[in-house]
């Protein structure tokens, strides 16, 4: 299957509304979020459905910070370590096993803050996205996470 047919597919059995791009995916409610607000969440999961590290690029302000907790390992990144990690230039091997939406959204005047769900086959990723308007753009400015695994299947 070629990979926008993998997405489409994904993106539908995920459960959230399918928003217009096939690769983005999130409740009804969100929809009603201001588009600009919108932009550089929906571009942080088409980078994680395509590989595309100009996705990433587009959601994220360029001295934005990475933290998470994987197991009992807290991360740091930059922007830059957290792209080149993420933007491999292909989709994942198993994106139509992936499933991703944008879970809340909540603004006040230039700045918010978003909960986006990452449910991968092995792996449950929360994150927590503080958003700003700069120069009339907005972008992630901050990016924290907590990774679930899941038992393996027998």
């Amino acid at each position: 299957m070629k990979p926008l047919i993998l997405a489409v597919a994904a993106a539908l059995l995920a459960g959230p509304a399918l928003a217009q791009d096939p690769w983005v995916a999130h409740k009804p409610e969100i929809a009603a979020v201001d588009a600009a607000v919108r932009a550089p969440l929906e571009a942080y999961l088409r980078g994680h459905a395509t590989g595309d590290a100009a996705q990433f690029r587009q959601a994220f302000h360029d001295d934005a910070d990475v933290w998470g907790v994987r197991g009992d390992a807290v991360i740091q990144w930059t922007d830059d370590e957290y792209i080149s990690r993420a933007g491999t230039g292909q989709p994942p091997a198993d994106e139509a096993q992936r499933r991703r939406w944008i879970e809340a959204i909540e603004v006040t005047g230039d700045t918010g803050a978003a909960r986006i769900v990452l449910d991968y086959p092995a792996v449950k990723f929360t994150d927590y996205m503080q958003l700003m308007r700069v120069d009339g753009r907005w972008l992630i400015i901050n990016k924290m996470f907590l990774a679930e695994p899941k038992a393996a299947a027998d």
